[in-house]
């Protein structure tokens, strides 16, 4: 079933939460919203493109779920609590049962995060979905990438490749793999009891390595990984394909937090690992200099084939 472009926001109006700060929402030029006082804004955009970002075939509810899930995660990684989210949709046809599904997903992990949808913008066009999330955070205990210092462990939450693993065998991949892939799990609680622990964050989103990288470069630090430290699911552990480890280091697609704690707050971290619902796992350590070495289990160096996803270069 079509929908003129009115009552494709009104059908998405009628659905979105609100919440108390929300003092206009979705159907005028803009939205107005109070900010908590004492409280700085963190505001991420991402945006997720028809055969770049995802297949003609993914299901609309993950879909829904995964272009907030995307937007969160960077909220996680400056340990902020989200609040309200803006939509943009460009669509090749407004039909009905197609946004059904992408506001089930979306609006799934909205109420379960307690974000309101406020406001946006629909156009005809290739399929294409940006999304931006505006959240809180004390101004100074926000995380941010360039805090890492030399003797910081480098920890991770959660496991890295599943997602990876998912993309490239397709229909083969098992079901808790296809799962990392299309419903990721924002670590928005662990971003937050990260404050005053954590000295540095990021959120994998193209690479383990890719994503330290930038860590690094912002820090002006280099770091040490030991491949025997890193987590692995057991899905992913139970495949026999030699392209896991680059899965792991490289394969993108994780929104799992990559974060640095200096010695003196390690016990700090481990007194509150029981509050996560994802266990963080201590991978390495930052080292004078810059980039990134991965260090076999006997300490020797491990050629990387590349370090991560990059939207611009050659294929």
């Amino acid at each position: 079933m079509g929908l003129s472009e009115f009552a494709l926001i009104e059908r998405i109006r009628a659905r979105a939460a609100g919440r108390d700060d929300v003092l206009l929402g979705i159907g005028d030029d803009a939205a107005l919203l109070q900010p908590p006082a004492g409280q700085a804004l963190a505001v991420s955009t991402d945006t997720l493109n028809l055969g770049v970002h995802f297949s003609a075939d993914v299901v609309p509810a993950d879909l829904g779920w995964k272009a907030l899930a995307v937007n969160l995660s960077d909220l996680a990684a400056m340990a902020a609590t989200p609040a309200w989210a803006t939509l943009s949709l460009s669509l090749p046809t407004p039909d009905a049962a197609w946004l059904d599904g992408f506001l089930d997903g979306l609006l799934a992990l909205a109420t379960a995060q307690g974000v309101a949808v406020v406001g946006g913008d629909t156009t005809h066009g290739p399929l294409s979905i940006s999304l931006t999330v505006i959240g809180f955070v004390p101004a100074d205990q926000a995380l941010r990438r360039d805090g890492a210092g030399v003797g910081d462990g480098v920890w991770i939450s959660g496991t890295t490749g599943d997602a990876a693993a998912a993309l490239a065998l397709g229909d083969a991949a098992p079901a808790a793999l296809r799962e990392r892939l299309h419903r990721p799990t924002p670590r928005l609680a662990l971003g937050r009891a990260l404050r005053g622990i954590a000295s540095a964050c990021i959120d994998i989103s193209d690479g383990l390595i890719a994503d330290l990288g930038h860590l690094l470069v912002a820090s002006g630090v280099g770091a040490e990984l030991c491949i025997a430290d890193l987590p692995i699911s057991p899905a992913l552990r139970a495949l026999d394909d030699p392209r896991r480890l680059d899965w792991q280091l490289a394969g993108g697609d994780d929104y799992e937090l990559c974060f640095s704690v200096p010695a003196a707050q390690e016990a700090a971290l481990a007194a509150r690992l029981g509050e996560f619902d994802v266990a963080p796992a201590r991978i390495g350590r930052i080292v004078a200099g810059s980039g990134c070495r991965v260090l076999d289990a006997e300490g020797r160096p491990l050629p990387l084939a590349r370090a991560g996803y990059d939207h611009f270069e050659r294929r």
